[in-house]
């Protein structure tokens, strides 16, 4: 409890909610001791509504993405209570106001979040609509509030510049050790490998998510790289960090065949799980660590661990002889090969975190990061393509506008308290996605009736406004901490506060019966728009996403082509192909994820979604591990047989993508014939063996390497033809008419208890 509580007060979602909570408090009690409580409520709400678009970047883009946010909030208001006492201008503007601002989500985050604090100020218009030169006035009130949540953010940039970044590479730490963890999980001779790759997608979605983060404000930061200890150290980190997952999604071995061949020699199995445990506790360790600003120790001696599994594989050839242990040490040698590129990497993370990193320590390997980067451009050619019903955020702004429409007629219609309750709550809950709006619907009723009784039974006390004020304040404060996080918990603060509000404002009880009223009729009015109103079900997108995921793998995969032929470093094009195969596969299974919210009736076709998710991720870890080996290794010329092997791969992928598009340019016969891949490696087995029969010392380094480079090559291309004919087959399913979707994709797509056994 006391270690949660202490993560709590570390946590950047209380910096931000104090960020917020003392820009609204400090001008309700400023002007409340001047004896005009109005004017500092105004104030609070317009730094309150300022406070969402506070999105984390570079302080550049971070003024300028508040300027805008309170120009809008302004410009709205304004607009809203000129309009409001004629009617027929009126409705056309404010339709026109909430679907435009609505389609600003086309352009990423910051924009979403800069249009949600203007729907909000369009909702909260209604509670005072005012004439004559007061609108000018509440809105420059708002504007006020604004520019000072602005200053007051600006203060707490400067007093901890870098906690931000450095609490999401503890988090990105901390996700990666969890990852490394399920690998060594595998490794139990009964363990339940369908779900622990379930748990293994779902990671990678979140460290996909955070890896974009992270690279967004470091990135936009580079000039302050050389200039900052501290800069270059969480450079270093992150691009470390991103170099163990690649290595590990790009590292899979056949656990079920290893543990045949070792089933009576234990030892070299168990050893290295402990290896592969002691990895992730490190990593832990060491997140916690930076998390508290201590100093950090190893909590294992890593390159003990790997003597110990080098010492485990003598003992086994030693066993066996090395004639017959020659396959099982070849494989164990593979297995050590990662767990020393895994722990050399580890290491390089744990000394950015004990010593000074100097400009030197990065080696080059920032080189094009901007290139992985979505430069800021908001064309209008953006908004107009996507005025579509096949664009999920035109669907949106139409079922928002809406809703809206209908919630202020409902209250205007039927004798409601506070008409700008039911439009709040619609505005809170509802998301392009009929799932989170489900969830969010549910979490938000339950913490409105928790809040309510909570609240009703604090003022049955009859405490004093003082001690009113201060649970106001401290609610407000919890209630914006636990909102990103907990959004039931933070729903349950956030009433509490608006109770108390009101009964220092306006001392009755009704008004907590009003706020669940209101809040149960927005509540319902979204869930019902989500469901009818333009549903933007996830089946609609399904066929997009597994074309961009294969397209990117398909980029990645002529990269690998490219480096292995021309033996060249690692480019920007490389990079950036691997980066988006990377983050294509997180969308794909993030989509699958969504659509397991949705109802049973819409998830169409979900098995053949899961299994393009699962299939493809295998092609992007058998083309990483192929791209690694090349890169770390002097690899031997180019064959033309591997050259016709890699050709027929991409074709199959280009086939399937034509197949996804219903594009007819690739036809039946053009699509992979058998007999020329089978031809090709068994030409490339013959080219590998007359090499190493050539070698004059089985037993030098050189044979050694090798017979590695033979084995690796050729079973991943094995792996990848075989993978690329998989997908084959699954889009020619997925694009059949199906009389019912499945339901339970992880119990009928796994025919074995090996995931990777496609």
């Amino acid at each position: 409890m006391i270690t949660k509580i202490k993560d709590f007060t570390v946590g950047t979602n209380l910096s931000n909610a104090l960020k917020a909570g003392l820009s609204a408090v400090i001008p309700v009690l400023t002007f409340s001791y001047l004896g005009d409580l109005q004017t500092g409520l105004i104030i609070a709400l317009g730094a309150l509504f300022t406070f969402p678009s506070d999105t984390p970047s570079n302080l550049k883009h971070k003024i300028n993405g508040i300027l805008v946010a309170i120009s809008i909030l302004f410009s709205v208001n304004l607009l809203i209570n000129i309009t409001y006492p004629y009617p027929f201008v009126f409705y056309p503007v404010f339709i026109s106001l909430v679907f435009i601002l609505s389609m600003l989500a086309v352009y990423g985050q910051r924009a979403t979040m800069v249009a949600f604090s203007a729907l909000m100020i369009i909702s909260i218009s209604f509670s005072h609509i005012n004439t004559g030169w007061k609108m000018l006035e509440y809105a420059g009130l708002l504007l006020s509030g604004g520019l000072f949540y602005l200053l007051i953010s600006l203060i707490f940039h400067y007093i901890n510049p870098h906690r931000y970044t450095e609490l999401q590479i503890v988090e990105c730490i901390k996700l990666t050790a969890k990852y490394l963890k399920l690998r060594g999980d595998l490794w139990e001779l009964n363990s339940d490998r369908k779900e622990i790759t379930r748990k293994q997608l779902h990671l990678q979605v979140e460290l996909n998510e955070i890896h974009e983060n992270i690279r967004e404000i470091l990135v936009r930061n580079r000039t302050n790289y050389g200039s900052s200890n501290q800069n270059r150290k969480m450079l270093l980190s992150f691009i470390t960090l991103v170099e163990v997952m690649e290595l590990a999604i790009s590292t899979s071995f056949d656990h079920n065949k290893l543990h045949q061949k070792f089933d009576e020699h234990p030892k070299v199995l168990m050893t290295y799980q402990s290896l592969a445990y002691n990895l992730a506790r490190n990593l832990k360790s060491l997140s916690k660590k930076i998390r508290k600003r201590k100093s950090y120790t190893p909590k294992n001696n890593l390159v003990e661990n790997l003597y110990a599994f080098e010492n485990a594989i003598a003992d086994y050839e030693k066993t066996l002889g090395k004639t017959e242990a020659s396959e099982g040490v070849l494989m164990l040698t593979n297995m050590l090969h990662y767990a020393e590129k895994q722990v050399e990497k580890i290491k390089t993370l744990e000394r950015a975190y004990t010593s000074n990193v100097k400009l030197k320590d990065l080696k080059g390997r920032d080189k094009d990061l901007e290139n992985l980067i979505t430069p800021d451009y908001y064309p209008l050619n953006t908004l107009v393509e996507n005025f579509s019903f096949s664009s999920l955020e035109f669907r949106h702004s139409l079922r928002i506008t809406t809703t809206l429409l209908i919630g202020y007629i409902i209250g205007k219609v039927l004798p409601f308290e506070n008409v700008y309750w039911i439009l709040i709550t619609i505005v809170v809950i509802m998301r392009p996605g009929y799932g989170l709006t489900k969830e969010r619907t549910l979490n938000r009723f339950l913490g409105t009736l928790f809040g309510g009784v909570v609240g009703f039974a604090i003022l049955a006390t009859g405490p004093t406004t003082t001690i009113l004020g201060g649970l106001t304040i401290l609610f407000l404060i919890l209630g914006l901490t636990f909102n990103p996080s907990n959004y039931k918990i933070g729903t349950t603060f956030i009433t509490l506060h608006i109770i108390f509000i009101f009964a220092i404002l306006n001392p009755t009880d009704d008004v907590i019966l009003y706020r669940i009223l209101d809040t149960c009729v927005g509540a319902t009015l979204a869930i019902l728009a989500n469901h009818f109103l333009w549903p933007f079900w996830e089946s609609l997108n399904t066929n997009e996403n597994i074309k961009n995921s294969i397209e990117a793998n398909r980029n990645y995969l002529q990269q690998i082509s490219i480096l292995y032929n021309s033996k060249e470093s690692v480019n920007a094009k490389y990079r950036l192909a691997r980066n988006q195969a990377f983050i294509e596969i997180g969308n794909l299974m993030a989509s699958f994820q969504r659509m397991l919210q949705e109802p049973k009736s819409k998830q169409d076709k979900l098995q053949q979604v899961y299994k393009f998710t699962v299939v493809n991720n295998a092609l992007l870890s058998a083309a990483a591990s192929l791209g690694t080996y090349t890169q770390s290794h002097k690899t031997t010329e180019a064959s033309a047989s591997f050259n016709i092997i890699f050709d027929r791969i991409i074709k199959n992928l280009d086939y399937a993508i034509s197949l996804l598009k219903n594009d007819n340019k690739l036809t039946e016969t053009e699509a992979p014939i058998d007999d020329i891949s089978n031809n090709s490696f068994i030409e490339l087995k013959k080219i590998r063996e007359k090499e190493l029969s050539k070698a004059d010392d089985i037993n030098s380094q050189e044979f050694k390497l090798k017979m590695q480079e033979a084995q690796l090559v050729i079973e991943q291309l094995v792996w990848l033809t075989n993978l690329s004919e998989n997908i084959i087959k699954t889009t020619k399913v997925l694009m059949k008419p199906q009389p019912q979707a499945e339901t339970n994709p992880l119990k009928t797509f796994f025919g074995s208890n090996n995931p990777e056994a496609l």
